[in-house]
């Protein structure tokens, strides 16, 4: 049996303990049939950490994902914490542990499974075979910036306040992250900013060109205008390969991306850190999707974000290729053969709920490693 891998659970809210629960059923797959042993450990984040602990992320809990290898993350959020002040809101636990643990590139791939093509808002041919990663810096920026807050000024109006800002190592360590997958996919990278308006946009334009020159002149470096970008996503997506992006920009286009693909119950990411001293990178893994507390005990969500997040971290945090590879294209195999989650249901399709999702992808599974 392989060494020990240490996984740090987060379920969170909403749909996340459902989801979560398929991963484990692959986990266990792992142990039986591929001699790879997990040591997981469970945690508390966003609205069911408030309930137990009255923060969105404890320091006991920041403390655990330090030492772990790798946080598996599912979802947080929901109509319970509403109403809750702006400083308590679920959402921040998972900002804590990006700012704790120095997140600050976030990987979202935005790839059409073939089966579900017809499923895109665009049409087939524009889609299909559509394979894109956007890089979106996660730890900087407007979300983070100084001077921010709501005041009242000297005639009784209010007015909000955020800042955007970006210093030349935190544009230059995401660029590198950007670079060098482009290095490893299709050799082109898109660098997309404001630079025509915005002071942080010309910093931004400037140091990624700078890198791309000294670094990497055999990535093929392109610039393009945030809103430009965006029109050409919803136009002529396949002219993409790599996108990186800041962390308001990263955000927009990376949602407007997962909308190509048709679910954004398929879509997983990951979010990287800086690799230590000890060849340690730190790293979480989470599905694009969000909490979902329409469908939430329903039964019904989808899996296999989550399931391709699980796969993300095993490439990513353990250098798995082949057991990453054997979950993607078993759940590619699911979705050839006709079976759908809700989300993603189209006609003629089987509907089932998400431990039957679960299942099917463990017998896929049996049959690719026989």
């Amino acid at each position: 049996m392989a060494a020990n891998k240490k996984l740090l659970v987060l379920p969170g809210d909403g749909i996340g303990p459902e989801v979560m629960r398929e991963v484990r059923r692959v986990i266990d797959w792992m142990s039986r049939r591929r001699a790879v042993s997990f040591e997981l450990e469970d945690g508390l984040v966003g609205g069911a950490a408030i309930d137990a602990e009255g923060t969105p992320c404890s320091d006991a809990t920041v403390e655990k994902a330090r030492n772990a290898d790798a946080v598996l993350f599912g979802s947080v959020g929901g109509p319970k914490w509403d109403g809750l002040p702006f400083e308590q809101r679920p959402e921040l636990g998972i900002l804590r542990l990006r700012k704790e643990l120095g997140l600050f590139a976030n990987l979202r791939p935005a790839k059409v499974q073939d089966p579900l093509a017809d499923a895109s808002s665009l049409k087939a041919d524009l889609v299909r075979g559509l394979d894109i990663m956007i890089v979106r810096e996660s730890t900087g920026g407007i979300y983070f910036g100084e001077p921010r807050g709501i005041e009242t000024m000297p005639d009784g109006k209010r007015r909000g306040i955020d800042t955007e800002v970006y210093t030349e190592d935190e544009i230059a360590r995401v660029a590198r992250v950007a670079f060098d997958l482009a290095k490893k996919r299709g050799g082109k990278l898109c660098s997309v900013e404001k630079a025509n308006v915005m002071q942080s946009g010309r910093l931004w334009r400037a140091v990624v060109g700078e890198i791309g020159r000294a670094e990497y002149p055999e990535v093929e470096l392109t610039h393009m205008y945030a809103d430009n970008c965006a029109m050409q996503l919803a136009s002529r997506p396949k002219q993409f390969d790599v996108i990186v992006a800041s962390n308001l920009f990263g955000d927009l286009l990376s949602d407007l991306a997962a909308a190509l693909t048709g679910s954004l119950g398929m879509l997983p990411s990951a979010t990287l850190g800086a690799v230590g001293a000890d060849g340690r990178r730190a790293a979480l893994y989470e599905p694009v999707h969000g909490s979902a507390p329409d469908i939430t005990g329903k039964g019904i969500a989808n899996p296999c974000a989550q399931l391709l997040s699980f796969a993300m971290l095993l490439r990513w945090s353990f250098d798995m290729d082949e057991d990453a590879t054997l979950i993607e294209q078993a759940v590619e195999k699911v979705l050839a053969g006709g079976l759908r989650t809700a989300d993603i249901m189209q006609p003629g399709m089987a509907r089932i709920g998400t431990s039957v999702m679960g299942e099917a992808v463990l017998r896929e599974l049996d049959k690719l490693a026989a």
